[in-house]
C-alpha cells in the first residue's frame, strides 16, 4: 500500500498536505527555494482544507465551488513541485511521487466536477 489512501478523499487530501509539510521541513532553505517552499506549503495544505469546506457546503453550488478550488490548488501545487525540482536535483524521486499524487487528485476533482455538471468523462 502506498503512503496515500486510495478511497477516503478527506484522509487522502490531509495526508497529501502532511507529506508536503514533512518534505518541505526536510529541505535546506536557500535564496532559490524559499519562496517556492512557501507557495507549495500554502497550495498543498489548502487542498484538504477546501475539501473539508466542500463537505460542509451550504448548497450544491457552494459544494461545486469548493471542489473547483480544490482542483485549482492541487494544480498550483503541481506547478510548484515542478519549480522545486529545478532547485534540488537530489530530491527528484520524492518530487516525482508527490507530483504524481497531485496529478491523481487533479483527475479525481475533475471527475467530480464533470459528474456534478452532468458531463461524461
Amino acid at each position: 500500500m502506498t503512503q496515500f489512501s486510495k478511497y477516503d478523499l478527506e484522509d487522502r487530501t490531509a495526508r497529501f498536505g502532511e507529506i508536503i509539510i514533512k518534505f518541505c521541513k526536510s529541505l535546506t532553505l536557500n535564496e532559490f527555494n524559499r519562496s517556492i517552499v512557501s507557495q507549495i506549503l500554502r497550495s498543498a495544505t489548502s487542498v484538504g482544507a477546501n475539501y473539508m469546506e466542500a463537505n460542509g457546503a451550504s448548497s450544491p453550488k457552494d459544494f461545486r465551488n469548493k471542489i473547483y478550488i480544490c482542483k485549482k490548488e492541487v494544480q498550483e501545487t503541481k506547478h510548484w513541485l515542478r519549480m522545486l525540482a529545478t532547485t534540488d536535483a537530489n530530491r527528484q524521486e520524492e518530487l516525482r511521487i508527490n507530483w504524481k499524487e497531485a496529478q491523481e487528485l487533479t483527475l479525481i476533482f475533475q471527475k467530480i466536477l464533470m459528474t456534478l455538471d452532468g458531463k461524461k468523462s
